[in-house]
């Protein structure tokens, strides 16, 4: 902005400081008064170059040369590193025969780069640094709520724990309760049979007493003694008290099954600008992947693949049979379904036994050691994919048998703990239909569906809120 013509205040002469500058020195670089011209020219110096104070700074300042210091530089020599050099230079015998460039040019050429720098500088470097120190800002400003975020998590997985240890407790009182009432029943008895046995010794003592005191003889002849009878003593019943054996509290088993804490992940990301696109983050994800073996199936087409170990793999296609490879494509084992149709799908659990969603007949069962055991058996609705998830549980994505509702459950062991159905305005989360419906759990214990029908990937966290 030009001083004379803004707002500010009127530049003033630099000599007298007090009269509004009118010229300007383009050699010395001070601000005149039309007064003060005289006086600063006076000093005899013929360097000085007044021009009116609008074209300030438009005059060259060329260096003085070295060989000569009455004139000025106004070549470069090439052939000499670039070094200033006056017209007198370019004719001695030192530069003979050397290529010179004018200053005015190289002037010129790099008034343009350090043009082009400022842009670059202005519209592009400093944004992007400004872009960068926000964002730093921003994870710096979101820090405490992040890891508050980590630890209500955290506390509610304690709170959890916390509900399933009271009804374990509670359980075992149920069953103490019912113990004891045994207990109580036997130790009933036998009393009842013992009060019994006193009531008649007090009879016959009663009776004894009678006749010793009658004179009559016939019933003293006729008494028959009973000592024999009731010598004879009723067994004695002793009923132990039951015992609660506590299992050892293993803390370091305990931490792994209450969760984990994934590290702290650091990614650097390498950062590449240019002028249409300022801030571009350009990183290689993945190696470029190596092809192991190829296994053929011998299915129609494959369905489903879970890792038993990292030497084994179990698959299942259109058919009623699973297939168990190694990594070197031979068939260790198969299992037919319990159907005879094929699986609706396949996994594995913490212990590397195989869990069957079968569908066709709305079951989900777990091979072992080759046996086949019933650990879920549905009404009114199918299973249709699965998972098992970090802690063990596992997860199942199911639909309505009329086809129109979906829903995934948790389940611990055959427990049904969880139902996830709604959002939270009543809305629901899956498609209502029997396609596919592949689930997961991420790192976080977020439960990942992609929902082929509604064409998306719904995430709710481990209470069942939608992300």
């Amino acid at each position: 902005m030009d001083p004379l013509s803004s707002a500010q205040d009127i530049p003033r002469c630099d000599l007298c400081e007090t009269a509004n500058v009118h010229s300007y020195c383009d050699f010395c670089h001070v601000n005149l008064c039309k007064p003060c011209i005289g006086d600063h020219i006076s000093d005899g110096y013929d360097k000085h170059k007044i021009v009116p104070f609008n074209e300030r700074r438009s005059t060259l300042i060329y260096p003085m040369c070295k060989i000569h210091p009455h004139k000025n530089c106004d070549f470069q020599c090439e052939d000499c590193g670039n070094i200033f050099v006056c017209s007198s230079c370019t004719a001695s015998k030192q530069h003979k025969g050397h290529n010179f460039v004018e200053v005015t040019e190289v002037f010129k050429t790099k008034k343009d780069d350090i043009k082009k720098d400022k842009q670059e500088f202005e519209n592009h470097i400093s944004p992007t640094y400004e872009e960068i120190s926000r964002d730093l800002e921003n994870q710096l400003a979101n820090l405490d709520g992040g890891y508050e975020k980590l630890t209500t998590t955290m506390s509610k997985q304690g709170e959890q724990w916390h509900r399933e240890i009271d009804i374990i407790i509670n359980k075992i009182k149920s069953e103490i309760s019912e113990i004891k009432e045994k207990h109580r029943d036997i130790l009933q008895k036998h009393l009842n049979e013992i009060k019994q046995i006193q009531s008649l010794i007090k009879e016959t003592l009663h009776t004894i007493r009678k006749i010793e005191k009658s004179t009559e003889v016939s019933s003293t002849i006729e008494y028959s003694s009973k000592i024999r009878e009731f010598r004879k003593l009723p067994p004695k019943v002793q009923v132990s008290l039951p015992t609660f054996i506590p299992k050892p509290i293993d803390r370091e088993k305990l931490y792994s099954l209450f969760g984990q804490i994934t590290p702290l992940s650091t990614a650097t990301e390498e950062n590449v600008m240019s002028p249409n696109q300022p801030n571009t983050s350009v990183r290689e994800l993945l190696d470029e992947p190596e092809l192991v073996t190829t296994i053929k199936t011998g299915y129609g087409y494959l369905r489903s693949v879970t890792c038993l170990n990292e030497e084994k793999i179990w698959t299942s296609g259109n058919h009623n049979e699973i297939k168990c490879f190694n990594i070197h494509s031979s068939l260790l084992q198969t299992i037919k379904t319990k159907s005879d149709n094929f699986p609706s799908d396949i996994a594995v659990d913490s212990d590397g036994n195989l869990i069957v969603s079968d569908g066709a007949i709305k079951t989900v069962y777990q091979v072992k050691n080759g046996q086949t055991e019933v650990l879920i058996r549905l009404q009114g609705w199918g299973p249709s994919q699965l998972c098992v998830t970090y802690t063990g549980d596992l997860l199942i994505a199911m639909f309505s048998d009329n086809k129109t509702q979906s829903k995934v459950v948790r389940y611990s062991g055959s427990t049904e703990k969880q139902t996830i159905r709604f959002d939270d305005k009543g809305t629901p989360l899956y498609s209502g239909n029997e396609k596919i419906k592949y689930i997961t759990e991420n790192r976080n214990h977020d439960i990942c569906v992609a929902d082929w029908a509604a064409r998306a990937v719904v995430v709710v966290n481990q209470d069942g809120i939608l992300r």
